[in-house]
């Protein structure tokens, strides 16, 4: 990707610091104006590429923003300030599952272009340099929040608070942080335009391949971001969008629509639905606290936890000016519990992904598809991931080290997220991990004694053995065959 932008922003590879202002041109196009192609490509082979970095931009802030959420909390917390560190951490939950329907939706814009999905993201070191910021998986902080609020923020953002967050964030990441919105800019540029992208492009007959909101849309009601979340006081339930798309019309409201939602359109801070909004009102309220009560909103997590030793694990790892280090889990249970959350994550993305090769409705006359069991255990790892996230985040990160970092959810990407060309071959996959599942399981509950009879352990288990269950039913099917 650095071969190909060097082509078209120079700019970028002389000096970050002007990465905004040239990202930024594809918003402010006149009529006369064209977005430039760069060698090697056509235009639709180029918004592909472009649509596979918005995909990885949406998963990697999704990764983030859950990590920030997970490790907020803890007894630590004053009591004076629990409701309100209850209250920011669901407001954060809710922007990562809004970033959850913006990946989604991605995918269905590159299967329209009839492109490949893309479910990858960056991890360490690698870095491209459409990124906001270096990918760091960090503890809430004021620091944290700062690049957050400045990726999440809109073009006319400016001041004098404006330019104090954005300094505090290029200092918190070693780098200067760009704007998600400035990449969507850019696609729309080349949408809109029939000269680049003529409408045979857009095939309309992919939509019953494509995520829908009736299936993703799972336990949100549409259209109405603003209500009650039920649970804590004075928190909107989150509003997930996902669009299909069969049109160059229904593709650029798509991304209009998810831009809108990380922006706030006009700069209306009466408006609470953008991203943007409601982090910077979380800024403000972490940021007037005293610096002592700051350092108590989070548990002492590790920033970037991993289950593994690297061969560089002592240096600082990363791109640019940005210093990332990671923190290898050294307590052997800790370390199958973490071991347990990247498979459930790489489960979660397996389901994702195969989903999109099929086709038709979630159910038949009451009975799960295919499809439908693949969505319905998507949301079981949603779930799961949460309640290992809530485990790795109380465990140490390393034995026998009293008063030391604890752990985390190291959400550390598979060896690979190619799925297997035949159907048959892509549940056999899905039986593999389940029963990868399971042998993590029992060495848990058969060889720590903190978790011995676990329930939730327990509960997992037989979770996992009524999937093997419906696994092996599909894979029995004469029409599941090579």
């Amino acid at each position: 990707m650095h071969r190909h932008l060097a082509s078209v922003v120079p700019e970028l590879f002389e000096d970050r610091a002007p990465a905004m202002a040239v990202l930024s041109v594809a918003g402010s196009l006149d009529e006369d104006e064209r977005p430039v192609l760069p060698p090697e490509f056509n235009w639709r082979d180029y918004t592909v590429m472009l649509l596979h970095v918005a995909a990885e931009i949406e998963h990697s802030l999704m990764v983030q923003y859950l990590f920030a959420a997970y490790s907020m909390g803890g007894p630590q917390v004053p009591e004076e300030l629990r409701e309100d560190v209850r209250g920011w951490q669901e407001v954060i939950l809710g922007i990562a599952k809004e970033e959850m329907g913006h990946l989604v939706t991605v995918q269905n814009l590159l299967t329209v272009l009839g492109g490949p999905i893309n479910l990858d993201r960056e991890d360490y070191p690698w870095g491209s340099d459409f990124y906001p910021f270096a990918f760091n998986l960090q503890p809430l902080s004021a620091d944290s929040l700062a690049k957050y609020v400045v990726a999440e923020s809109p073009s006319t953002w400016s001041g004098p608070e404006a330019t104090a967050i954005k300094e505090r964030a290029a200092k918190a990441s070693g780098d200067y942080v760009n704007r998600v919105g400035a990449l969507y800019s850019r696609i729309d540029a080349i949408l809109k335009n029939r000269d680049f992208l003529p409408d045979a492009l857009f095939h309309a007959d992919t939509l019953p391949y494509q995520a829908s909101w009736d299936e993703w849309g799972r336990g949100y009601t549409r259209g109405e971001r603003g209500q009650d979340a039920g649970n804590v006081p004075d928190v909107k339930s989150p509003e997930l969008l996902v669009f299909g798309v069969f049109s160059r019309d229904s593709a650029r409201k798509a991304l209009q629509e998810i831009g809108e939602q990380g922006e706030a359109p006009a700069l209306d801070e009466q408006d609470e639905t953008s991203h943007f909004n409601r982090f910077l009102g979380i800024y403000r309220a972490l940021t007037a606290l005293t610096e002592d009560e700051q350092r108590l909103v989070s548990r002492r997590v590790a920033q970037n936890p991993v289950t593994a030793h690297r061969l560089n694990e002592s240096e600082p790892v990363g791109y640019a000016a940005a210093e990332v280090t990671t923190n290898p889990i050294t307590d052997p249970v800790t370390a199958l519990w973490g071991h347990l959350f990247n498979l459930r994550y790489r489960m979660l993305l397996t389901d994702i992904s195969h989903a999109f090769l099929l086709s038709g409705p979630v159910d038949n006359g009451g009975v799960l598809t295919g499809r439908g069991a693949l969505v319905h255990r998507a949301f079981g790892e949603m779930y799961n991931l949460r309640a290992l996230a809530g485990r790795l985040v109380e465990l140490p990160l390393e034995e026998n080290v009293p008063g030391g970092l604890l752990a985390g959810p190291p959400f550390e990407m598979p060896y690979s997220l190619e799925l297997p060309h035949h159907d048959h071959d892509r549940w056999l996959l899905q039986r593999d991990l389940v029963q990868a599942s399971r042998l993590l399981t029992d060495q848990l509950l058969n060889t720590a004694p903190a978790s011995a009879g676990d329930p939730y352990l327990v509960a997992l288990r037989e979770s996992d053995r009524r999937a093997l269950e419906q696994i092996e039913h599909v894979l029995s099917r004469k029409g599941c065959t090579r």
